[in-house]
């Protein structure tokens, strides 16, 4: 039986990081329910310039980080975006397929790569459990299946992707799949919260691996109170914190968007080794 090789990708420059600590238990936990062997390599993306050939590995995690998504003129800067466009075209043309899901920086970065739409400074930054709303294509995504609509995740972004690009998602076979809370009766841009980049390909702009520990302790970041108390008042700050380990919210999609795009993935690798065989 093939080994399963899973890559996470660090893209959090150096800083301490709740995110990539729950993506790495995640993983962890795959992989000790797993009867294949998995095998589980880091790579510090931004910060030690390290790249993991996508001819080594089967899934790839690409972690949340700050600062902007457009181009600096940094040395990842290309490894990432050619590793974007080497996942894309080696799923086109090969059977054994390669997995990718992209979170809030690398969801950026992807959307930006692809030429998507608007990706730009939010006035202020976001922090806090928000709902996330399903479009009717997300209400067909499977890694969704057993989420509520709307469901409630983690956000924690100063940027955001608005005024999306329909004729490039159209011309690609792209689908955006959340966005945040839909209100018709206001003009205002809503942003894109996730989305379908091929069968293989998934990201979101919300942090479908945070745990309410890892919030609990990002909350004693000042930026974050601060932030959350600013976007949603201390009423709902407070009745966040009350509420942060209930069992159908960030708990609820913890337990669900990942492991489901893990299973799925290691599902279709067995399936590919059995037509490769």
């Amino acid at each position: 039986m093939k080994d399963i090789r899973i890559a996470l990708l660090d893209m959090n420059n150096n800083h301490a990081n709740q995110g990539f600590r729950n993506i790495k238990e995640i993983s962890e936990a795959f992989q000790q329910n797993s009867e294949e062997n998995v095998v589980i390599q880091t790579f510090d993306v931004r910060f030690k310039n390290e790249m993991p050939d996508i001819n080594d590995f089967d899934i790839y995690i690409s972690s949340g980080g700050p600062g902007n998504p457009h181009r600096e003129g940094m040395e990842w800067e290309d490894k990432f975006a050619g590793f974007l466009d080497s996942v894309f075209e080696h799923n086109r043309y090969n059977e054994d397929k390669k997995y990718v899901f992209l979170i809030c920086h690398s969801f950026q970065l992807a959307s930006i790569h692809w030429k998507l739409g608007n990706i730009c400074k939010r006035k202020s930054y976001s922090f806090g459990v928000m709902p996330v709303h399903k479009t009717e294509e997300g209400k067909e995504e499977f890694l969704f299946k057993n989420l509520p609509d709307p469901f409630y995740a983690v956000d924690s972004r100063a940027y955001q992707f608005i005024e999306p690009d329909l004729e490039r998602f159209e011309e690609l076979g792209m689908k955006i799949t959340a966005i945040e809370k839909f209100r018709p009766h206001i003009n205002l841009e809503r942003a894109v919260m996730a989305v379908r980049f091929s069968e293989e390909i998934f990201g979101t702009q919300f942090h479908p691996e945070a745990d309410p520990q890892g919030m609990v302790e990002n909350l004693k970041d000042e930026k974050n109170k601060t932030a959350m108390i600013e976007n949603f008042g201390m009423e709902k700050y407070l009745e966040t914190m009350d509420r942060i380990d209930d069992e159908d919210k960030i708990v609820l999609t913890r337990s669900q968007i990942l492991p489901r795009f893990l299973q799925f993935a290691k599902k279709n690798i067995r399936k590919g080794c059995e037509v490769l065989a």
